[in-house]
């Protein structure tokens, strides 16, 4: 039995197909780069990811894009030929009533690529998705009011026929679906099967009462029929599961006939039911009963497990070596490409660019928290003396969640000391005395246990002293995010230089190990 979820850590808003006996599931990503994760498997039970479609700024350019902005709900999809990805690049969501939501397209014959460049399709809303019907292709999105307040802003879900070959719209968009009176309708996804066409949506917002809601029709472009339970999958009914927030789902069939459905989910921790590790991905196998898709079992409730094509192969322990090329897969930037180089020795040369509340240049590489109990570590030397030059292990969320525990230069105590810059909810503290450590090599961990966090730092990596600071794990979730977020907590590694862009960190590995 494969247990859920399949892809831990922040994975939301899956779109998932199988090609020729392999699924794929493309990820959102938000404002961290490249864009768009994308991960194969053969037995849905052990996952690789593979090369960004978005990995350049000509294809995705996300400098200014607000926190929990950029990269929204993927659609990938295959006609046969291409590998297609329609995709939003969010300008502005957060605040005030409008919302800056282009939508693009982007096809490659490979799932590797090479991939064509961005066509603009609209702006209307977002969540596009892409189905393709006999040589005719149609986007569904959905629109956003801004003169409604609320629920209502979520006015219901757009479908454009577009041309098969520029993928230009070539129909006015036509309203098919204004939701149920859960509200809040998103995520759309057409699919035909015996006649029907299947359009699948996310309802509730994404947090606890989300659910994947599944209407059908004869004609594409309705009147659509809602499922006798409305719902496919939620949470929602039931606060005790331990895996909440079920919905904003997709579906695909397998090599064998059997059908699945990916869908987002989160596990929260301690009573102030917080999710570090952000909205993950679970999958649940799907029946069909009088031409409706069911849940194996016929309840709402996301299963623990299901029975897939294979079984998962643990692999606790991550040890990156940056000569290696494949470490990039797992590690992350924020808006932009990373800038640093891999010296002769193996290093990794981080150079220092802007503040961690920077929505431009902030120079980072860090990766997604995939358990509650992880052990991460790393090396670096850092030799630059002046207080805003910095470098260290960076543990965030947003810019306005986060904890830092960096080395810098204390001109009061004339060398290079160690101190924790904590962000949170935007008030800044340093809440240690800062440590002397002088020059060389620095080792730094961080040992998470669930709600709970701490720094260690060594001069020699193997006597470790603790930092008399608890690191309160809940501050990096949605739930804690003002006025929302929709990311998860990430680790690893940061350079910032405030003075003259001329810094830059040597680190020699990173490591990250699953406590559980």
């Amino acid at each position: 039995m494969i247990k859920n979820p399949v892809l831990t850590g922040f994975h939301p808003d899956p779109s998932i197909i199988c090609v020729d006996g392999t699924f794929y599931i493309a990820n959102s990503t938000f404002e961290y780069f490249p864009g768009v994760a994308i991960s194969k498997s053969k037995d849905l039970a052990n996952w690789e990811r593979v090369k960004s479609p978005l990995d350049d700024l000509n294809k995705l350019n996300m400098i200014g894009n607000p926190k929990s902005g950029g990269i929204w709900a993927p659609c990938l999809s295959y006609d046969g030929k291409y590998f297609y990805l329609v995709f939003t690049d969010v300008k502005n969501w957060a605040f005030g009533p409008f919302k800056d939501v282009p939508n693009y397209i982007i096809k490659a014959p490979t799932i590797e690529g090479p991939w064509s460049d961005p066509i603009f399709i609209n702006c209307s809303g977002f969540d596009p998705s892409l189905f393709h019907d006999d040589g005719r292709k149609y986007l569904v999105n959905m629109e956003w009011d801004y003169r409604k307040e609320g629920k209502e802003q979520f006015s219901g879900i757009l479908l454009t026929e577009l041309d098969p070959e520029t993928l230009k719209p070539i129909s006015e968009p036509i309203k098919i679906f204004k939701g149920t009176e859960l509200g809040l309708v998103e995520g759309p996804h057409i699919y035909k099967r015996n006649g029907y066409y299947y359009l699948i949506t996310a309802e509730g917002g994404t947090v606890y009462d989300h659910a994947v809601t599944v209407a059908r029709s004869k004609n594409i472009y309705g009147p659509y029929e809602l499922h006798p339970n409305a719902h496919l999958v939620t949470s929602r009914f039931n606060k005790d599961l331990y895996i909440q927030k079920a919905g904003h789902g997709s579906l695909c069939e397998g090599p064998d006939g059997r059908w699945w459905i990916a869908f987002l989910c989160g596990r929260p921790i301690s009573d102030k039911r917080r999710c570090p590790l952000g909205r993950e991905t679970s999958i649940a196998e799907v029946v069909w009963i009088d031409d409706w898709p069911y849940l194996k079992d016929k309840g709402l409730e996301p299963p623990l497990e299901f029975a897939g094509y294979g079984d998962k192969l643990e692999n606790k322990l991550y040890e990156y070596r940056f000569d290696d090329e494949k470490f990039k897969y797992d590690f992350m930037s924020l808006r932009r490409p990373v800038e640093y180089e891999i010296l002769e020795n193996g290093a990794l040369r981080l150079y220092g660019r802007q503040s961690l509340m920077s929505n431009h240049h902030q120079n980072i590489l860090v990766r997604r928290q995939t358990d509650f109990k992880f052990e991460a570590e790393t090396c670096l030397e850092f030799n630059f003396n002046h207080f805003q030059k910095m470098a260290g292990l960076l543990y965030r969320y947003d810019e306005l969640n986060q904890y830092f525990l960096r080395i810098s230069y204390d001109e009061n105590k004339g060398e290079k000391c160690l101190g924790i810059l904590v962000i949170n909810n935007g008030e800044f503290s340093m809440p240690i005395e800062e440590i002397p450590v002088g020059d060389g090599k620095i080792y730094l961990k961080l040992k998470v246990e669930f709600e709970k966090g701490k720094f260690f730092y060594s001069k020699d990596g193997l006597n470790w002293n603790e930092i008399p600071y608890d690191i309160d794990v809940t501050i990096l979730s949605d739930e804690y995010a003002n006025p929302l977020g929709f990311t998860g907590a990430f680790v690893g590694m940061c350079c910032i230089d405030m003075q003259d862009y001329s810094a830059y960190a040597d680190y020699y590995y990173f490591k990250y190990e699953s406590l559980e």
